[in-house]
């Protein structure tokens, strides 16, 4: 199952006390304090690691504690530091307190972030030990660990976005170019949950793409999937706008177009502004070639490349794959 949406609440593990301890060996009857220090407590860590792709753990267990340091013990034995907890997650991981302040963006595999900090060991009593005061009989308690909620939340890391109006083709397009088998049915909203392919271009070069949430009038403000599939759009180089050329959901391709770049604007983080292909889909089907013929020249106006494409038959893919390797690598994909 595929998450990207989590609140955690992470704790710290609490430091171990200090030791109020006194030296008590045959000959050496003036051996003073010996009260050890107490361990640190665990940190709580986030770590974005490639093998994760969804957060559905932190889901199921929201509830994280790091473990305790050990108490210091006589004959200055200082108490053993706790071990830190760590937490994996996937890469593009974005952490957020319930205020909405981002407080780290895990994008590379290997990137940490401490969540919660562990509380410092208390202080055995050798530690108070002076020439007005030598025997100390007081120690420190350990610190309790930090502790808070988080919102955790995943933007896919891709090079291609596909997005369009539902039922636009972009799982059969996902299902054409990758080895991806995304959920493929003649109604809207077969899609549910990015999807996510990689495609095999010219020579050694390869991308990876993403097969977005039908967009529907008002995603921007959170309806329909809304916010939750253009915030995948934010981590993709560019876009590749999948248009139904024959549907029957729309009035015209001039206003699918148009409803999913308005949402775009909408939305802000610079959308709009990412290098976009128009791929016109269902090509194979007397309906679309009439409305490629009268609405060519407006949807080329856009300033995007068109690319007349069937998923269903492969008619246009090749081109479609070069283009968009293209437009990758003068993107610096």
């Amino acid at each position: 199952m595929f998450v990207d949406e989590a609140k955690i609440f992470v704790k710290g593990g609490r430091g171990g006390n200090g030791c109020v301890s006194f030296l008590r060996e045959k000959y050496r009857p003036f051996g003073g304090p010996d009260g050890g220090d107490g361990g640190k407590g665990g940190d709580v860590i986030l770590r974005a690691d490639g093998s994760i792709h969804t957060l559905i753990d932190l889901t199921y267990h929201p509830h994280i504690r790091s473990r305790n340091g050990t108490h210091g013990r006589g004959k200055n034995q200082y108490g053993k530091d706790a071990s830190d907890r760590v937490l994996m997650v996937p890469p593009g991981t974005v952490v957020k307190d319930l205020e909405g302040n981002v407080l780290a963006d895990l994008v590379q595999p290997g990137q940490s972030y401490v969540a919660a900090k562990g509380g410092r060991g208390g202080r055995g009593n050798a530690r108070f030990k002076s020439p007005t005061q030598r025997a100390p009989s007081h120690a420190e308690p350990g610190e309790e660990g930090e502790e808070r909620w988080l919102l955790l939340e995943l933007k896919l890391l891709a090079d291609v976005g596909l997005l369009g109006l539902p039922n636009a083709g972009k799982s059969s397009l996902t299902a054409r170019i990758s080895a991806a088998r995304p959920k493929v049915a003649s109604y809207p909203f077969t899609t549910l949950t990015p999807q996510l392919g990689l495609v095999e271009a010219d020579g050694d070069r390869r991308f990876v793409v993403a097969d977005l949430p039908g967009i529907v009038a008002g995603a921007s403000r959170g309806r329909g999937l809304g916010l939750r599939f253009l915030r995948h759009v934010e981590r993709t180089k560019i876009l590749v706008q999948v248009i139904d050329m024959a549907s029957p959901f729309t009035t015209s391709p001039i206003e699918d177009y148009s409803c999913v770049n308005e949402e775009l604007v909408s939305y802000g983080a610079e959308l709009s502004a990412k290098p976009r292909i128009i791929a016109a889909n269902k090509m194979d089907l007397r309906e679309a070639q009439v409305n490629l013929a009268s609405y060519r020249e407006w949807l080329e106006q856009q300033g995007h490349a068109l690319y007349p494409i069937s998923a269903l038959t492969g008619e246009g893919i090749t081109s479609l794959v070069e283009a968009v390797d293209n437009l990758l690598r003068k993107a610096g994909g």
